[in-house]
Parts: C-alpha cells; structure tokens; sequence
C-alpha cells in the first residue's frame, strides 16, 4: 500500500475539521459582528442597513439576547444577509451610546444605508419578534406603516 505523506493527511484532516466547524458554527446562527466605526462604514460601503445592539456585561437582558435571540439560526442568518450587525459596549464606548440617546439596556437601534438614524427599540427582544422587525426595517416598511399593521400583513 501507499500512503500520502503525513503532512498532506494531517492538513486535509484539519481543513475538513476548521471547515464543519465553520459550517456548524454559521447553521447555529453566529453572527458576524463589527465594530460600530468599521459597521456603519460598511453600511455606506455595501449600501446596507445597520443594525447596533448596545449592551453592557452588567445587563441581564442584555444576557437574554445574547443567550436566546442571537443564537438563533433565523436571526443570524437574516441579520448577516440583510444589515450589518454591531455590537457596541455601551460602558466603554459611551460617546456612541450618548449620540444615540441610549439610557436603558438593551437598545436595538438601526441606522440607514446613508448613515441616518430610522429608529431604535428599548428592552429584551426575543427571536420570535427579532425577525419579523427586522423584516419590518429591511423591506423599508417603516416608512409606510407602523410595526403593528406591518405584522397583520400576509406573511407575517
């Protein structure tokens, strides 16, 4: 028998193993996030919206969302494909927390492709009304309706 040398195996193994645990880790809805200063660049850039969740290490709620609402699979994979997801710290960047009037936590805020402010949302948003909101503000229905009558529509 001949075998491949030890090397070429090795590296094959490790590229099947890096690649099934990008894969899984992308199926179970991680999501790509940025920097606020390099997120609202790429917005412009890529002509996107972006969506910002400030949070702190101290907020329970903001604890919940990490835990419930941004591991979800229908949450990362719509929040990848259709904005671009920032996270900002609101302790240590508090000069971005202050632009956008952030008091309590969490805050959902989303800021359009020409950098402009649409709106934000205060308080734990779960999975099952993450992504109807962000179908709400990726379609551009906000402009339209409100939330509420968005939600009654067919589809949603």
């Amino acid at each position: 028998m001949h075998f491949k040398s030890t090397p070429t195996i090795i590296g094959l193994a490790l590229v099947l193993f890096f690649g099934a645990i990008t894969s899984e880790a992308f199926a179970a809805g991680s999501i790509n996030w940025h920097s606020y200063q390099d997120g609202v660049a790429l917005g412009k850039q890529r002509n996107k919206k972006v969506f910002v969740n400030f949070f702190a290490d101290w907020c329970t709620y903001c604890k919940q969302m990490d835990s419930e609402t941004f591991t979800d699979s229908a949450v990362g994979a719509y929040l990848n494909k259709n904005f671009i997801p920032v996270r900002v710290d609101a302790d240590r960047e508090a000069q971005v927390a202050a632009k956008y009037h952030v008091q309590g936590l969490p805050v959902t805020t989303f800021i359009g492709e020409d950098g402009v402010l649409i709106g934000s949302q205060s308080g734990f948003i779960g999975p099952d009304q993450m992504v109807p909101l962000l179908r709400f503000i990726q379609s551009d229905s906000y402009k339209t309706m409100s939330f509420e009558k968005f939600l009654k529509g067919p589809g949603n």
